[in-house]
């Protein structure tokens, strides 16, 4: 085992990048690539890393992507955390703490109250107050099997365009449809190259789909790829795997799923990351036949409690008093606040007031991001107060849709 008596944490600089991918080759297995120039090295830069140092070799590292993340109708400040990890001789010497405990600092030192990552293991981010904040529901679809129970197909044009002419029709459309949500990411374009655009030679050329509104005006796009040969299937031997799906109206989904079932070859239709409330299970004919599936998403946590509950969107009006019980990573956190809500926008103070209901930090992601209700929390032992402050409190942080997050990072 490797000695961590003289450490160092430090953000690394542009000469020890290449050490930051191999970090990260070894560590995840290839996933991202096994040089020193990786997608891990490629997509961060040395001022968004913390890494320890033995010496001069980098034995831990951890990076904070700067993002911004939809609140419920406000943009809050989001700690993209990626490429965590130690390498297995000086593990179990507490460098993921020390690494965790000093990005928070420096997150809240940016103004980045919240954090989100994919969990590696979710055991892992648990101890350190993250908690699942997202589901994605996957499907996989026969084209003939995609049918209205109530015959109505939408009525939308529907035009397929590639990269080049559609990118900026997507990228209007995507910012009007998160304005509301939560958990969505604002995409600046290397967010889009790496996740809903980024070329895979194994699935063919990436279409975009736009369906149109009576007034011709763009209502919904669908990304997607276009492959023969991967289906067991005599007459539709294609599989079509949806990227990306957003639409502003119903109508524009249905339309959009009824572009999908005009290509009679596609013998499967795959979309990974739908949101938890996508409405398909409701609207198909026979919603067994998506083959629905629910898995892990996202991982959030409330890195500075003030400035997170001040930055967030809510819909009504309101005032609740939480105590934060513990959060032993982040010690600023712990408290009583007094929460006043309104449309036009939240402030929080301190207060020593009795508090009316009381959760752990790790329990207020799941309330942040509308997750979990109090009600949920409070059935399971995870928030205490009575039945007219949870009641309330699921008022207030009560959203129009499912946290959702469809960008990796």
């Amino acid at each position: 085992m490797g000695k961590v008596d003289e450490i160092e944490i430090r953000p690394a600089t542009i000469e020890e990048m290449p050490q930051l991918g191999r970090l990260g080759s070894y560590v995840f297995g290839g996933a991202f690539g096994d040089g020193p120039d990786n997608v891990i090295t490629q997509a961060n830069l040395p001022e968004w890393t913390l890494c320890a140092f033995v010496g001069d070799r980098m034995v831990a590292s951890s990076c904070a992507i700067p993002f911004t993340m939809r609140a419920n109708g406000e943009a809050v400040a989001l700690a993209g955390v990626s490429t965590v990890g130690t390498l297995p001789e000086f593990r179990r010497q507490g460098l993921a703490r020390r690494l965790t405990t000093r990005s928070f600092e420096d997150m809240r030192g940016r103004g980045q109250s919240v954090a989100a990552l994919w969990a590696s293991q979710a055991a892992i981010y648990q101890r350190y107050g993250y908690s699942l904040a997202t589901m994605n529901r996957s499907y996989r679809v026969d084209s003939v099997d995609i049918v209205f129970q109530d015959g109505d197909r939408g009525s939308g044009t529907v035009e397929r365009l590639d990269v080049a002419k559609g990118y900026d029709i997507a990228k209007r459309i995507y910012i009007e449809y998160v304005a509301d949500r939560i958990c969505y990411l604002h995409r600046g374009q290397p967010l889009w190259l790496n996740n809903a655009l980024a070329p895979k030679a194994q699935d063919g050329p990436i279409h975009i789909a736009v369906t149109h509104d009576s007034d011709g005006q763009p209502a919904g796009y669908l990304i997607y790829t276009l492959r023969s040969g991967r289906v067991d299937h005599p007459a539709r031997s294609q599989e079509m795997l949806i990227r990306d799906f957003a639409w502003l109206t119903s109508d524009a989904y249905r339309s959009l799923w009824s572009w999908v079932a005009c290509h009679d070859l596609v013998g499967r239709v795959v979309w990974s990351n739908a949101p938890i409330d996508d409405p398909a299970t409701e609207l198909i004919l026979e919603p067994r036949l998506l083959n629905t599936h629910d898995h892990e998403g996202l991982w959030f946590r409330v890195v500075d409690v003030v400035t997170a509950l001040e930055s967030r969107g809510y819909d009504e009006e309101g005032e609740i008093t939480i105590q934060v019980t513990d959060d032993p990573v982040a010690p600023w956190n712990p408290g009583t606040y007094r929460l006043e809500t309104s449309p036009d926008g939240a402030q929080v103070s301190t207060t020593t007031r009795s508090p009316d209901v009381r959760l752990s930090v790790k329990a207020l992601a799941s309330l942040y991001t509308s997750f979990r209700s109090a009600r949920q929390l409070a059935a399971w032992g995870l928030l205490s107060g009575t039945d007219e402050a949870t009641r309330r409190t699921d008022l207030l942080f009560a959203t129009p849709h499912s946290p959702h997050c469809s960008d990796s990072f």
